[in-house]
């Protein structure tokens, strides 16, 4: 009969210890947080809250959060195996958040930009009607305020409990980024583990540069249905950000560590242009001998005309230009002038 001790030493907290889905290592939750949520033995990019994405990607108390009291209703009354209401309540309870996208402006590396972040772990980040308001909203504050914006993804699509109306989320979110492409205003789109449904096939596939972080899930529908589809065998780890690395879907895979920085760059190197009705009119000549000698000209031009015999105004139909005047008008004008 085995000896029972009061305690063991195995025992502890469920909280203390995460198991890696990727390696099977066990890995501690404080080295997991130092790490960034990556796993220090294979790398695996576990997914993050809003709050941990803030505190990476945006400059210390920097970050204003806007629409925070936008919440869903249940315009369907769908019911599955219990309400809608009661889902939304208890992912509320669960996360803390009103819904499954926090948006506002912050800083990266000094850049002013728009931020939306998708949190996962409300309802799998699903795209209903207040997450496409808020990213609406947010792609407007960057026309109006003219600054870049971001969105780090992480969904499964659109929530299928508010049926139509979150499908309708697909073109609302793609209407303004019309807007900003028009104005030069750059739109970064961060994919993460899942990147999926009507939120890839909407604004997440627009972006002017495409980042996403290793080994993301991303992909429009299933591997199997995707399969099924086209009706043949597709090739292993297809929807890999890799795999879509390397056939032009995405511009980057840029692991966790170094997403900051790589968003820094970015930002440096795609300035929002200045608005057409900000610039100035007519820009001054620039000081120096043609500009001063054609100053002068435009200045001085009936004196200058008298003086070497050049008529400028121009004849009925002609191009605009003078024409030098006749020998005998110059002689007849010196005589008027001498008498």
């Amino acid at each position: 009969m085995p000896i029972k001790f009061p305690f063991s030493r195995r025992a502890a907290p469920s909280d203390t210890w995460t198991k890696c889905p990727s390696c099977d290592a066990q890995v501690f939750n404080r080295q997991l947080e130092r790490e960034l949520r990556v796993c220090p033995s294979c790398g695996h990019h576990f997914r993050m809250s809003i709050g941990e994405r803030i505190d990476m990607l945006l400059d210390p108390d920097t970050f204003e959060e806007r629409d925070a009291g936008i919440e869903s209703v249940d315009r369907l009354g769908f019911h599955d195996d219990r309400p809608y209401p009661d889902r939304l309540e208890a992912a509320r309870v669960k996360t803390g958040l009103r819904d499954a996208l926090v948006w506002g402006v912050g800083d990266i590396e000094g850049v002013r930009v728009a931020i939306a972040i998708f949190d996962f772990r409300f309802m799998g980040g699903s795209m209903g009607s207040v997450v496409g308001e808020k990213l609406a909203r947010c792609f407007e504050a960057a026309l109006e305020e003219r600054i870049p914006a971001i969105v780090v993804s992480a969904s499964g699509g659109a929530r299928m409990q508010e049926g139509t109306l979150s499908l309708m989320q697909l073109s609302k979110t793609t209407a303004p980024l019309v807007r900003l492409d028009e104005s030069g205003i750059p739109f970064i789109a961060v994919l993460t583990d899942p990147t999926t449904g009507g939120v890839l096939a909407s604004f997440a596939s627009l972006g002017d540069v495409i980042l996403a972080e290793p080994k993301a899930l991303i992909g429009f529908a299933g591997a199997r249905v995707a399969s099924d589809t086209v009706g043949e065998e597709l090739p292993e780890g297809f929807q890999s950000a890799e795999f879509l690395l390397d056939h032009g879907f995405v511009d980057a895979v840029v692991p966790r560590s170094e997403l900051r920085a790589t968003l820094g760059r970015l930002l440096r190197l795609l300035p929002v242009p200045v608005a057409a009705d900000e610039a100035a009119e007519e820009p001054e000549r620039a000081w120096g001998p043609i500009g001063t000698l054609s100053g002068l000209a435009e200045r001085l031009g009936g004196a200058v005309s008298e003086t070497i015999g050049i008529d400028v105004e121009a004849e009925p139909g002609g191009n605009g230009q003078g024409r030098p005047a006749s020998p005998e008008a110059t002689v007849a004008d010196d005589a008027e002038r001498k008498a």
